[in-house]
């Protein structure tokens, strides 16, 4: 990894040599840092709260197996293991999001918006109503198809020479009711105790999850994390229309279609763990936009920052909040989306 040795203005990342390549800048490597400790403090803090509470101290040092043996197993065993699933994913979402927003340049644009959230709803409340011995490692994989399969055919349906970025959104929220409707079906028709699993996933929970599911997501939010930065240069190639794009040295259909189904693939690691999370790939980047700017090379780290942080702080007031009830965290979420939502409609409108 290099940088440029100017003393001052814009820093010139890359990493394995031209693979990626970026300028960023003092300020948003700062804001990156502040991000990254604003979430070690959060889950530090989730960690410690619960039905036995551990004070900061206690936790960091429970971490690393030390300190007393009770707060050793609480944490590393139950509360650990839900606290990393839940950052990542936050950070799998929220990339998806910014990925997403960026190919439609929209800013309404997210996967649980356009119905690929609901797609990989589909097939992972199928395989936990139809199959409920099969393993949970078998989930990714299914919602990864399930969301694939709906994110060609929406691409399909709104081709017309090309992609038009407004019949893709569209046409999602059409396709998206029709697989709501589908998650309904099932859950209706499924056994009553699998149908009662199914419908709190779909509410958005990480509740139960274990390091099983953080070895099931981890290898997912790595490889496709990278390959999003890989291609950060191209998505704000992309953020100039096509024929700029085209200009720049972008190939944009493939282009586009290859950034999609990396978003699809984020969406459905985030979404086969934590259940359909609302609003959370819609407001993350938003929020990162805000603090660090639209160059992708920051971008997608704050935004999978700023998704994490979300997703963790939401866990534990929906853990502790209606104690003893485990509200799922996707209710808190949603809470706070569903308006954010709305003003961005309305500021939409008023602009136009």
């Amino acid at each position: 990894m290099s940088r440029s040795s100017r003393p001052k203005g814009p820093v010139s990342v890359r990493m394995g040599g031209d693979a990626v390549s970026f300028l960023t800048s003092r300020r948003q490597i700062a804001i990156l840092i502040i991000l990254a400790i604003v979430l070690l403090l959060a889950v530090i803090i989730s960690i410690g709260f619960g039905t036995k509470y551990v004070n900061p101290w206690e936790v960091t040092q429970a971490i690393f197996g030390q300190g007393n043996k009770l707060d050793v197993v609480v944490v590393q065993k139950l509360r650990l293991p839900r606290v990393i699933v839940g950052a990542l994913v936050g950070a799998c979402l929220a990339m998806s999001g910014a990925i997403t927003q960026g190919l439609i340049r929209n800013p309404l644009a997210s996967p649980d918006i356009m119905g690929v959230t609901s797609g990989a709803s589909v097939a992972t409340t199928a395989i936990i109503t139809l199959i409920p011995s099969a393993s949970v490692f078998w989930l990714p994989p299914a919602a990864f198809v399930g969301a694939a399969l709906t994110t060609l055919l929406i691409y399909v349906l709104s081709w017309k020479k090309g992609v038009n970025p407004l019949m893709l959104v569209l046409i999602g929220v059409g396709i998206g009711a029709v697989a709501s409707a589908i998650s309904t079906m099932l859950l209706v028709t499924g056994p009553t105790d699998v149908a009662q699993k199914a419908f709190n996933w779909l509410l958005g929970s990480v509740y139960g999850s274990s390091w099983k599911h953080v070895n099931m997501m981890l290898p997912w939010f790595i490889v496709l994390g990278a390959l999003s930065l890989i291609f950060a240069r191209r998505i704000n190639m992309l953020q100039l229309g096509d024929d700029l794009a085209a200009g720049a040295g972008s190939r944009v259909e493939r282009d586009r279609t290859i950034l999609l189904f990396m978003a699809v693939g984020l969406a459905g690691a985030g979404i086969s763990v934590g259940g359909a999370i609302g609003f959370v790939a819609l407001l993350a980047p938003h929020i990162a936009r805000k603090l660090i700017g639209s160059s992708y090379g920051s971008l997608l780290p704050a935004s999978a920052l700023s998704g994490a942080i979300i997703v963790v702080v939401a866990d534990v007031l929906a853990r502790n909040l209606f104690t003893p009830l485990d509200i799922p965290v996707g209710v808190f979420t949603s809470a706070v989306g569903a308006p954010f939502f709305i003003f961005l409609l309305w500021k939409s409108r008023s602009s136009s």
